[in-house]
């Protein structure tokens, strides 16, 4: 196997990943924005979290 682009041995890379959505609107109203806010800045975090899953090889993306 190689390795990651962290120099991660490919073995030591979960196969399976899951995300929860969870606390974006909440995260937002803290900081005095919109709850919409809080969803577009989770959306903009699922986002590079998928990048990183195809660039690190995990085959799953729950």
């Amino acid at each position: 196997m190689t390795d990651t682009p962290l120099n991660i041995p490919a073995e030591k890379v979960p196969q399976h990943v899951a995300m929860i959505m969870d606390g974006n609107g909440r995260w937002a109203l803290q900081r005095g924005l919109p709850r919409l806010a809080g969803h577009k800045a989770g959306t903009e975090n699922l986002r590079r979290v998928i990048r990183a899953t195809v660039e690190f090889g995990v085959k799953y993306l729950t």
